[in-house]
């Protein structure tokens, strides 16, 4: 069986979600909520993760987040799916004005099968780029597996609940490999939501 791909052939698609203000469905925890709804009804074989409740990434860049990880599976190319998602964020007011700031809702597509978007060249600058470049530049378009997945926890814990084994396309490392690889205190800032 391909990398990222069922016994059916259908791509394996992993989705982080986070928000850290209101909706108008209400908090931010309502409105992760109502987005993991909304996005059964959209998408097959939908599975979600718990809810956690995630210090704000840069540090200080806000209230905290509640996050969430979502797979599944789909027969549309990484654009559609990554389409159907933008229109879910702005169901729940998204705005896209400051990157890394506060939001009502982030739907990141972080990985659909084993693509590698565009393809491995631009995978890996983006993937290589400094903290502080990031902050300053934005990719003009869909870069897959997100290029900082092994970076960050809060969307690493939600994910190894989902899918523990998938193995990333280019460094060959599962979720859960990448996940073990995040300091101890990262990986406990992120905390189950009761």
């Amino acid at each position: 069986m391909p990398q990222g791909q069922d016994s059916q052939g259908s791509n394996i698609v992993l989705v982080a979600l986070g928000g850290n203000a209101p909706s108008r469905a209400g908090s931010p925890r309502a409105t992760v909520e109502a987005a993991i709804f909304t996005l059964r009804e959209i998408f097959s074989d939908f599975k979600a993760s718990r809810l956690y409740q995630t210090p704000a990434f840069p540090a200080g860049a806000g209230p905290d987040f509640v996050n969430a990880g979502a797979a599944f599976r789909s027969d549309l190319d990484a654009t559609e799916i990554l389409e159907l998602l933008h229109g879910v964020e702005a169901e729940f007011g998204r705005e896209r004005v400051a990157r890394w700031g506060q939001r009502t809702l982030d739907l990141d597509l972080i990985a659909c099968g084993g693509a590698v978007l565009p393809d491995r060249a631009t995978f890996q600058h983006w993937s290589n780029l400094p903290l502080e470049a990031q902050k300053a530049a934005t990719p003009d378009r869909l870069i897959l597996p997100h290029p900082r997945l092994a970076d960050r926890a809060f969307v690493l814990v939600p994910l190894a609940e989902l899918a523990p084994d998938w193995s990333h396309p280019v460094t060959g490392q599962t979720i859960a490999q990448m996940l073990d690889a995040r300091p101890r205190a990262e990986r406990d800032s992120v905390t189950t939501l009761t």
